[in-house]
Parts: structure tokens; C-alpha cells; sequence
């Protein structure tokens, strides 16, 4: 994600659009930046920078403290759409993950083609950008992830890798940090194609058992796989309005409609779940749920949207407008992944 937790304030307060914002601790205090907005960095501000030296080089600087319920609903919200596409989905942060797309839900044949539709997908349904990397490692595809920011999309393919890294400056090897990259400039190493001409032994000697990893990825090689460390949870859909409503009518309308796009996507990984909870989020930002547990699985789309109407009735939508709604389906059967079949036993009587 680009700017991960400025954008979000920005997205949620237009009054921040275009000016320069940060994440962070206060400057009067020891204070820190956790993220800052593009128009923030132009003047040098980066994460982890003090805030008060921040304040320097920025005057006008707008401070905001992190509202870290509010990020993880959003990473929710985008690793929800990952899992339409894979299961192999390993989180690096709440902003950062890989995926293994080589086999992908919707069969698609192409990564570049899948990177589109998922960018296309969190804009339209978060409002925020993501850059994606595409290629056939981890290493190479975090590298191309960082090479087109902000809503960035960058292909390195095996073909084009080897050129790729030899002219790739060593300060952009990912993995080498300030320290490594004016030590490896000492040594005459400002290029990957310099660092490729040093023989394993070597940079061993001069750099420990990091010294296999440089050797390994100036040649492209990582063999590492992308890890799901948890199975999914839920799957869920939610919208945020262009325009905050009020009219009933509509809301209902939008939630059966909504209730087919959940269906839709539990059949397609054969799933279904028991827990129905309905999202809300009033003009004013606060958010609400409410939910019902079934004594069965579903993933029927009237039975859902007729449980998610009739959590309707337990909010205040209509007589207060809201910005978002939002239907999630959990304590799922994946598992099993079928919603199975009663059988019944003929006992006879002896």
C-alpha cells in the first residue's frame, strides 16, 4: 500500500488532501514518524525520523495521532480481496504482503494481469493505491514493488532479471541498509553487477553469513516460498458511499445485492460460514456491528440478506446517514470445505 496510514487519514479526512501529513508521535514529545504522506516526503520526512526534527523541515506539518483499529479493518478489507485470488497470501505488516499467484481462484494464466485487477479492486473499494511487484521470487518481486510508487505496477521477468540486477544501484538491493550499502561502497561495490563479480568466500569474509544472501540474490536466486500463515477467517464485502444515505429502501436493495457478491465469492471456494455480521458506519465516522450466530453453515444470498436486513433493524441506519455498510460471513467451514449432507442411518427394530 502507498503511504499506508497517511492515506487513510487523508481518505477519511478530505480536509488533509494534497498537505503534507504525518503518523505519528508528537514533536513536543520524543516522538517518532510511523508514516508520512507523499507531499510530506518531498520535504525529506520519512518513517522513522524524530517528529521534532520532522517540524524542522516542514513547519506546517500536520500531526495525527495513529488510529491502528481503523488500519487493521482496511488491511482486512484488501487481504480479503487477495484470497478471491489465493490462498497462498503470507502478511510481511498490516500494508505488505506476498502472494503466490502460479495457481489463482479465477484461473487466470497471467501475475501482471491478476496485479492489475487487485489494484483496480482496492482502489474502488477502499479508495487508496497499491503498488504491486511482479516476478518469479520474493526478492525480485519486493524490489519491482518499490520501483513505480505511488500506484506503481512493475514486471521483472526471468528473462530480463539477470540485466536487471547487475545495473540495479547496491543501495536498492532490498535487505541492504545504510550501514551495508557505505560499506560495500568502500569496497567498490556500488552496483549489482560489481557486487556479482566478488566470489562467495569473499564477501563471507567481509560480511558473515550475510555474505551467502548477497551472493545468492545478485544472481536472482531465492527459493523461498510464500507461506499462509493462517487459514481465512471470514470473507466479507463493504462499500463506503459517495454520498452518506439515509433511505431505507435503498439500504435494503444494496444489501441483498451485497449479500450476492458475499455468496458468490464463499461458493467459490467452497465455503460457507455461520456467523452473519452486518457493518455500519455513521456520517460521523462511528462505526458499529452487529451479528448472529446460525446453528448451521450458509452461504445461501437470501438467507443472508435476510439476516443482515434484520440486523438493520438493531443500528440507527435511516434515522442517522450512513457512509458504509458491510456484511461479513465467519466461523467458517473451510475445512471441510463443503457444507456436507444429514444422513440418515435405517436402524430397524429387531
Amino acid at each position: 500500500m502507498d503511504a499506508f496510514y497517511a492515506s487513510v487519514e487523508q481518505r477519511d479526512f478530505p480536509e488533509y488532501t494534497g498537505k503534507p501529513l504525518v503518523v505519528g508521535g508528537s514533536p513536543q514529545g520524543r516522538g517518532v514518524v510511523a508514516a508520512a504522506s507523499y507531499e510530506a516526503r518531498r520535504y525529506g520526512i520519512h518513517s522513522a525520523m524524530p517528529a521534532a526534527r520532522a517540524v524542522k523541515l516542514c513547519p506546517d506539518l500536520i500531526f495525527l495521532k495513529p488510529r491502528f483499529e481503523v488500519y487493521r479493518e482496511v488491511s482486512h478489507q484488501i487481504r480479503d480481496i487477495f484470497y478471491d485470488y489465493t490462498s497462498l497470501v503470507e502478511p510481511l505488516s498490516l500494508d505488505e504482503a506476498y502472494l503466490d499467484v502460479t495457481e489463482n481462484h479465477k484461473e487466470i494464466p497471467s501475475a501482471t494481469h491478476i496485479a492489475r485487477e487487485i489494484k483496480k479492486r482496492i482502489k474502488k473499494e477502499t479508495r487508496l493505491t497499491a503498488s504491486a511487484g511482479i516476478s518469479f521470487n520474493k526478492f525480485l518481486a519486493k524490489i519491482a514493488s518499490d520501483l513505480d510508487k505511488p500506484d506503481g505496477l512493475y514486471l521483472i521477468p526471468p528473462e530480463k532479471a539477470e540485466k536487471f540486477l547487475e545495473q540495479l544501484e547496491i543501495g536498492d538491493f532490498y535487505g541492504v541498509g545504510k550501514a551495508t550499502r557505505k560499506k560495500m561502497e568502500a569496497l567498490g561495490i556500488r552496483s549489482g553487477k560489481d557486487l556479482k563479480e566478488w566470489d562467495e568466500l569473499d564477501l563471507v569474509k567481509h560480511f558473515g553469513k550475510s555474505g551467502h544472501h548477497y551472493y545468492r540474490i545478485v544472481r536472482g536466486l531465492d527459493n523461498r516460498e510464500v507461506i499462509a500463515h493462517r487459514l481465512r477467517k471470514s470473507i466479507g464485502k463493504e462499500r463506503t458511499f459517495s454520498e452518506d444515505v439515509s433511505d431505507m429502501e435503498w439500504i435494503r436493495d444494496f444489501l441483498k445485492e451485497l449479500s450476492g457478491k458475499v455468496a458468490a465469492s464463499m461458493k467459490k471456494l467452497s465455503a460457507a460460514g455461520k456467523t452473519i455480521t452486518l457493518k455500519a458506519r455513521y456520517k460521523n465516522f462511528e462505526t458499529i456491528t452487529r451479528s448472529i450466530t446460525l446453528p448451521y453453515f450458509t452461504n445461501d444470498p437470501d438467507q443472508i440478506a435476510e439476516i443482515a436486513i434484520r440486523l438493520l433493524d438493531e443500528t440507527e441506519a435511516g434515522t442517522r446517514k450512513v457512509r458504509l455498510l458491510g456484511i461479513t460471513l465467519s466461523s467458517l467451514n473451510l475445512e471441510e470445505a463443503s457444507l456436507g449432507e444429514q444422513l440418515e442411518i435405517p436402524f430397524h427394530e429387531p
